[in-house]
């Protein structure tokens, strides 16, 4: 019969599991990633222990020592996993252990449940400051680029038809509010998950003078005012995964957001539009056509937003039926999570550095702005400035636009006789309507796209995003 390691297994199990169950059962093929935040957690614990006198000084050193080497061997792939000792935290033990035999104390006021539960707070933690950061350089390379462009107008666009025309930066500034909420909510996001769990144990906390503040301190888990925050319940802490989910929700919306973009992109970067040119490195070519240019960037992020959505779907699932407290089905949260941290990172980045190497043809964009229909909301609106109701005004418009197709003329073509035709209201100024530098600068309401705005808008961004 083969003999279990006394640590993967407890005195209560005479023997080992089958290898197919091992298998089955492992995780450190993906929980290794926890390392950094397992020994962090381990130091702080063992410097807690010391205070409370369940190590001597010298132990705490020697565990220290040993938890240092051990982070260094790993840095430095010279670390070996062992599948048979199940997870991250066993396998770090275990090399504890062998090296300092009084690591066999490290383990006292604790369980894996709490354990787990703080090296992934941990490591989320690190994770949202990290995507924040390439939220803000996402957000810098639209603004860019709308900086670049900033006299460029485009069609706006609603049911994919062109509706009224806009500057090229407010339409990409569109894109950088969105992403200021999906950097705000990380930052609630923060909160929630900046509460240490280490000292609720399996389910009932310990019976030894644990304290949880001095450990909360050293790992920073501490509000504004530098007061440790821990968590309330043990049954909760152990169990609790909303955190894990609200990462995974606002990863999901900035996935929304993003795949947004690569939509507009796609089509900007099409023959049929032709407003931007994508840098040769940022896009690829066909195996059969030669002259193929695909934005393969754009592309590859607005399909990896379905994953991201999967990933959050699978963890709602996964909680769903969980009775209290911890249970082995949370061992599948972390490749969700992983995966979510690391798909949404990459396409952030990835869209960012394309942004930064993306041109506007300005000729392009000014013949598809200069669609005099674009400009119809405008000679309804001289007709309310005439005392014309609305619903009256638009009603004569959409038959002056009726007529302007029977005559297969362009709008601004249509002879004031013509206009005429639809209403007397039409007096010998209307034409003027049909001057698309005066039409965007009288839109200056705030957050429309009308000229001083649009500049006030992006010096508004610069300013928060330097």
């Amino acid at each position: 019969m083969k003999k279990t390691s006394p640590v993967s297994r407890s005195g209560r199990f005479t023997s080992g599991p089958n290898a197919d169950v091992a298998r089955f059962t492992e995780s450190v093929s993906f929980d290794w990633r926890l390392w950094r935040q397992d020994l962090l957690g381990s130091i702080a614990h063992a410097t807690m222990l010391r205070k409370i006198g369940v190590l001597t000084k010298a132990e705490q050193t020697a565990i220290v020592k040993g938890l240092e080497a051990i982070g260094q061997e790993i840095a430095d792939g010279k670390f070996r996993w062992k599948p048979k000792l199940e997870d991250v935290h066993m396998n770090i033990e275990a090399g504890l252990t062998r090296r300092v035999p009084t690591g066999a104390k490290l383990h006292t006021g604790r369980s894996r449940n709490d354990q787990v539960a703080l090296d992934l707070r941990l490591w989320l933690r690190d994770e949202i400051v990290e995507v924040a950061g390439e939220l803000r350089s996402f957000q810098s390379a639209l603004v860019q680029l709308g900086a670049k462009n900033a006299h460029v107008l485009i069609p706006g666009y609603t049911h994919l038809q062109r509706a009224q025309p806009v500057y090229f930066a407010h339409h990409l500034l569109a894109y950088v509010e969105m992403v200021q909420r999906d950097y705000e909510r990380l930052k609630d996001c923060f909160q929630r998950v900046n509460v240490c769990p280490l000292g609720s144990g399996a389910v009932a906390g310990s019976t030894l003078p644990l304290d949880r503040g001095l450990v909360a301190r050293l790992l920073g888990f501490v509000d504004a005012k530098g007061k440790p925050l821990v968590t309330q319940n043990s049954m909760d802490a152990v169990s609790d995964r909303d955190f894990v989910v609200e990462f995974c929700s606002v990863a999901a919306l900035i996935a929304v957001h993003l795949s947004r973009l690569a939509e507009d992109v796609i089509l900007w970067s099409s023959a049929e539009f032709g407003f931007i040119k994508i840098a040769d490195a940022y896009t690829t070519g066909s195996s059969l056509m030669p002259q193929k240019k695909n934005p393969d960037i754009a592309e590859l992020t607005r399909g990896k937003a379905g994953r991201v959505f999967g990933n959050l779907i699978a963890l709602l699932t996964l909680l769903k039926g969980l009775p209290m407290t911890y249970n082995r089905d949370l061992q599948e949260d972390k490749e969700r999570l992983f995966d979510t941290a690391d798909t949404v990172r990459t396409c952030v980045q990835l869209m960012a550095a394309m942004l930064r190497n993306t041109t506007v043809n300005h000729k392009a964009c000014l013949a598809a702005a200069s669609d005099p229909s674009l400009l119809a909301t405008d000679l309804a609106d001289y007709l309310v400035g005439k005392g014309m109701p609305f619903r009256q005004a638009h009603h004569v418009v959409g038959a002056i636009v009726a007529l302007a197709e029977l005559k297969n003329k362009k709008l601004n073509e249509l002879t004031l006789v013509e206009l005429k035709s639809g209403d007397k209201t039409f007096g010998d100024d209307a034409l003027a309507v049909f001057n698309l530098e005066k039409s965007m600068a009288k839109r200056e309401i705030v957050g429309a796209p009308g000229t001083k705005e649009v500049v006030k808008q992006m010096a508004r961004w610069r300013k928060q995003l330097s």
